[in-house]
Order: structure tokens, then C-alpha cells, then sequence
């Protein structure tokens, strides 16, 4: 797995912040500048729903300079590339209205939610500040452009607001959830399956035409909302949804309306749009808190969630799969541990504090192991550390390293400072079978037994199956 790539936008990179949204802002205004096919309203205008979903995402973005930035740059633009003189400062506000209105309301949700987690997808909020950001938009726009179209006061309105809506409703799932891949997906031709029925839902809406032929693809966008993640889902839906506006827009997909408000039926067909992609977002987004919730359970049964160590059960579970189950190693190490007087502990200081010794420990431990081996908590104050392919000695010099790294590092508790020992029972063994599961039973009972010497002899100390010549007083040796 590899470590997430840090995302462009950072609370102190002031000036590439600036820079990065002068850029942005551009770049996506030249896209919807390039897609003015109708009049001078843009076919598709992915600006604004962008922009929004960028300040939305980071809440250090929302200061009235990086407003103020995009808004330069709009103007900037429609500088050099029209002649709409004044009515462009009116224009280009209708645009930041949208965009302040949409972040403004996000980030509201968010500050209500405690810690650093961001907030799951709402969809319904989503559609509701889309609407909300949309009618605030067009009233603006539509008053700003009275003088530059041909439109009437209403036709123009509902241009206005049925764009922005299905702009944002699209785009900004996408920009909401989109994250850098941890680790490499291989795509499964069955994958692509969902895609492909996607693809050609849209092509028979264009032989088949007609209204309803936009709902065509419905099937399908929920096919890809349970096979995909939600962002691919997103952007699987994107992907859709301007193809469609693209072709209504251009005809190629052709029905005829008699509305009784006489709006254009492009207006007809982004409302149409932007509402059927309600319906796979809803499935996507539950279809990933239920995810979420099944590892969150699986989690909890595979994990102590006091010290963050492996349970019992998850210990022996993890050892029966890949890639501990398929791998044939060397040898096998195992540590058994136990906390040396812990119920003193639980006696003297109480519970709480048995569970901070028992969290510290699990953290040093897990610290210590690295990616040599595992660490699970086996109950009570006893741990088990199983190193596959690591030699006596360097099983030996693990455990006198943890050793040492308890017993160097006093507990604080309440202004009190606790010497924490542990006593360590280590068994070896050359492991000529795959996977290591059988080799891990075969060597517990012998762990155990060194734990128990350990004890007996003193405790903080490591009991071994033999000695390798470590050097050190602490390690007691006996052949089994």
C-alpha cells in the first residue's frame, strides 16, 4: 500500500493556494467558454460547480481574498474575450454567487462535525444547496444579462437556473469525493461490465429519441452504483449526464414538448438530468456507509479495540489467509508476553488505569513488531507477537528490544509514575509445510511454558527455546 499523495491545496502554501485558483478558474471558464454553442449561454458550464466544490472541500480556501482571486480571474478572461464591458462585473458575480452560497453552506455542515473526519456525502443536502445556490445564481445572471440576450425575463431565468442546477448536481459529487488511489486496483474485465451497460443505454437513447429516452440509462447508473466506489460512481454519472445535455443540446437526441410555460426543451432535459441522478447517488452513497459499516464490524471483531492489537479470533483468522497462509517460510517465531503484576495494578490504581497500561503497551508493541510480525492481545493482560521467517536470534533480539523499550519507559498516571516490566516466553521453530498456522499451534504450549520460567525466575526477562549467544543477562535459555 502506498502513502496517500498530500492534496494540492495546504493551509500554508498561501501563495500556491492563490495560484492554483487562478488557474483553476480559468482554465474551466475557457471549458465553458468553448461550449457557448447556444446564443450566449454556455452548453455546459463546469466553473462554478468546480470552484465551489474546491472551497467547500477546504475550509481554509474560504477567505475573501481567494474569493476575491477567482473573481479577478473571471473578469480577467471575459476581458480579452468579449465585449460585455460592465454587464461582465454582474455577470461574473452571479457566478461567485453560486459558489460562495454552495461553500458557505458546506462548510456549516462541517463545522458541526467533531474532530478531523470529514463528513460522509449527503445527498439530499447536496441537492438542496445545489437548488438553493442555482436559484440565487439565475436571479442574478438573469438580471445582468436582460441587455446582452434576446430572451425574455423567464425563458432566460430558467436557462439560467436549469444550467447551474445540473452543472452542480453532476459535478459536485465528483469534486466532493474524488481521492487519490492508496494502492493499485487491477479493473477486472467484469468491472468494466456496468460502464459498457452504461454506454449503451446512451446510445439508445439517441436511435430510440423521445423524452423518456433520457431515463434510459437509469438501469445502468444504479448497476455502477453497486459495483463501483462512490466517487468512480460520480464520475461514471458526470460522464453521463454531459453526454446527454451534449446531445439534447445539439439535437441529437430529439423530442418535442408542448409545455404550457414555453421553455426551451433543454431546460426540460437538464431538470430531467439533474433529478434522475438522485436516484444512483442515494444507492452509492448507501451502498457505502454500508460498506463502511461491515469494516467497521469486521474490525471490531478482528481487533482489541482497547490496545489496537489483533484479537484472538483475528490473530487466527488473519494466519489462515494470504499472505500467511499461501507463503512458505523459513521459520516461526512466537512470543508470548505477559504484563509482570498487573493486577497490583487494577488493585491499587483502579480499571482505568489497567486499560491506559494495557493501551500504552499494545501502541509500544505494535511500534517495536513493525512489519516484522504480528501483535494480538490473547485476554487479560497476555500478548502474542508471531514473526514468520525470522531466526532465533533475531527473534530474540526483538523480544529483548521490547523488553527494554517497556521497561526504560515509565507509565504517568494522575502524576504518578508506574515501571512497567513484561516477561517474554519465546519458541522457535523451521517451518517445512506452507502457511504457518499448524507451526503457530504446535509452538503456543511451548511459549507458555518459557512465560512461565520467565515468571518463576524473576520476571522481566525472556525465557528461549535455546541460547544463540545474545550476551545479555536477561535472556534464560533452555532446550526443549
Amino acid at each position: 500500500m502506498t502513502e496517500p499523495v498530500q492534496p494540492f491545496f495546504r493551509p500554508e502554501r498561501t501563495l500556491i493556494n492563490a495560484f492554483g485558483i487562478i488557474i483553476l478558474t480559468s482554465l474551466f471558464y475557457f471549458f465553458g467558454a468553448m461550449l457557448r454553442l447556444i446564443d450566449e449561454l454556455s452548453l455546459f458550464w463546469p466553473l462554478n460547480a468546480v470552484m465551489a466544490g474546491v472551497f467547500a472541500r477546504y475550509a481554509f480556501l474560504n477567505r475573501p481574498h481567494y474569493y476575491l482571486l477567482s473573481y479577478a480571474a473571471m473578469l480577467v478572461y471575459d476581458a480579452i474575450t468579449t465585449n460585455w464591458g460592465v454587464a461582465s462585473l454582474a455577470i461574473n458575480l452571479s457566478n461567485m454567487v453560486f459558489i460562495v452560497t454552495f461553500a458557505m453552506l458546506m462548510q456549516r455542515d462541517a463545522s458541526q462535525v467533531k474532530g478531523d473526519e470529514r463528513p460522509p456525502l449527503n445527498v439530499l443536502k447536496l441537492f438542496l444547496y445545489c437548488l438553493i445556490a442555482s436559484a440565487l445564481c439565475a436571479l442574478v445572471g438573469t438580471l445582468a444579462s436582460i441587455g446582452i440576450d434576446k430572451y425574455k425575463l423567464w425563458p432566460l431565468f430558467a436557462d439560467w437556473f436549469s444550467e447551474q442546477f445540473s452543472t452542480g448536481v453532476l459535478i459536485l459529487p465528483w469534486v466532493l469525493t474524488v481521492r487519490w488511489p492508496r494502492s493499485k486496483t487491477l479493473v477486472s474485465p467484469d468491472m468494466l461490465w456496468p460502464f459498457m451497460a452504461v454506454v449503451a443505454s446512451v446510445g439508445a437513447s439517441v436511435l430510440i429519441g423521445g423524452a423518456g429516452s433520457l431515463a434510459f440509462p437509469l438501469a445502468a447508473l444504479i448497476w455502477c452504483a453497486i459495483r463501483y466506489s462512490l466517487p468512480v460512481t460520480c464520475l461514471v454519472m458526470l460522464i453521463t449526464g454531459v453526454a446527454e445535455i451534449v446531445l439534447v443540446g445539439n439535437s441529437t437526441i430529439q423530442f418535442n414538448t408542448a409545455a404550457p410555460l414555453e421553455t426551451a426543451q433543454l431546460f426540460s432535459a437538464r431538470l430531467g438530468i439533474a433529478i434522475m441522478a438522485l436516484c444512483p447517488l442515494m444507492v452509492s452513497t448507501s451502498v457505502a456507509s454500508i460498506n463502511a459499516l461491515m469494516l467497521q464490524v469486521a474490525r471490531r471483531a478482528n481487533y482489541d479495540y482497547l490496545t489496537g492489537a489483533l484479537s484472538r479470533s483475528g490473530l487466527l483468522e488473519t494466519l489462515k489467509k494470504p499472505p500467511f497462509a499461501d507463503t512458505r517460510y523459513g521459520s516461526l517465531c512466537v512470543m508470548l508476553i505477559d504484563i509482570d503484576y498487573f493486577k497490583r495494578i487494577n488493585d491499587s490504581y483502579g480499571h482505568e488505569c489497567g486499560d491506559a497500561v494495557l493501551t500504552a503497551f499494545g501502541e509500544r508493541a505494535i511500534r517495536a513488531v513493525g512489519t516484522k510480525g504480528l501483535v494480538a492481545r490473547m485476554g487479560g493482560e497476555e500478548f502474542v507477537v508471531v514473526c514468520p521467517g525470522v531466526s532465533l536470534k533475531e527473534g530474540l533480539e526483538l523480544a529483548e528490544l521490547l523488553r527494554q523499550r517497556i521497561a526504560d519507559y515509565p507509565f504517568n498516571w494522575q502524576e504518578k509514575t508506574l515501571s512497567i516490566t513484561i516477561s517474554i516466553g519465546l519458541s522457535h521453530q523451521a517451518c517445512i509445510e506452507p502457511g504457518v498456522i499448524d507451526a503457530f499451534t504446535r509452538l503456543m504450549p511451548v511459549a507458555d511454558r518459557h512465560l512461565y520460567r520467565s515468571k518463576q525466575s524473576g520476571r522481566n526477562q525472556v525465557t528461549s527455546t535455546s541460547d544463540v549467544g545474545l550476551g545479555s543477562g536477561k535472556v534464560i535459555s533452555e532446550t526443549i
